[in-house]
């Protein structure tokens, strides 16, 4: 081969080839370097199985519960297991009337925390002793939402004026009685903490029942003395 052309005044032999990669080899680097690099990932990401499958919940509320009895095959096994559940029922009914009666009958033990302590059973008692115009508030309403159905325009004219007058009244009431009450009750009860807002709603509420409706049920009778 023919030398090439002089260069600095430098002459080469033959046909110069510089160093570097071909295609081929750059591709295979390149997938070369993919493969570890996904290799690492799966490495990273990869969670041994427990070899078993996660339980579901309904199966971890059953084993807490115990053995569901399977179910009954015959008619003679239901009414057997029947027979069993019944006194079981007979108690629980017995219970809730028992907790019921004592809640009427004012045991703080089985009251609402709303209605416990010697505090509100002394509201109670003196909002009982009297009768109050508050005591008509659920007859009202059924007397008005009688009225709005009859077809007359005056009757129901008469039954909204009277009935906004009788809510005013009740309201007024209300607000005295509050009022009356909260300062017997910090009479009767000086150490005790009383805010007068909780007294005299809990009063209004308690004189707007029906009084065979109140829970629990009123230790006195209209009239008597507190």
């Amino acid at each position: 081969m023919a030398p090439l052309t002089t260069l600095a005044g430098l002459e080469y032999p033959g046909r110069v080839r510089f160093l570097r990669r071909n295609a081929t080899e750059d591709t295979a680097a390149i997938e070369d370097d993919a493969v570890e690099i996904d290799t690492e990932q799966d490495t990273r990401s990869y969670t041994p199985s427990k070899g078993r499958p996660t339980p579901k919940r309904r199966e971890v509320e059953a084993k807490r519960r115990g053995p569901v009895a399977p179910p009954p095959r015959t008619t003679r096994e239901a009414m057997k297991r029947s027979r069993a559940s019944k006194p079981a029922k007979e108690e629980r009914k017995k219970a809730a009337a028992e907790r019921r009666a004592r809640m009427m009958a004012g045991d703080d033990k089985y009251l609402l925390p709303r209605d416990r302590g010697p505090v509100k059973a002394y509201v109670r008692d003196v909002v009982d002793s009297r009768r109050n115009l508050l005591g008509l508030f659920m007859p009202l309403a059924i007397v008005v939402f009688g009225a709005l159905l009859v077809p007359y325009p005056q009757v129901q004219q008469i039954a909204t004026m009277l009935t906004t007058f009788m809510l005013l009244g009740m309201i007024v009431e209300g607000f005295l009685n509050g009022r009356r009450i909260t300062r017997q009750v910090r009479e009767k009860f000086p150490k005790e903490d009383v805010k007068g807002r909780s007294i005299g709603w809990y009063a209004f509420v308690r004189a707007s029942q029906i009084r065979k409706l109140r829970v629990p049920k009123p230790r006195v009778k209209p009239g008597d003395s507190v």
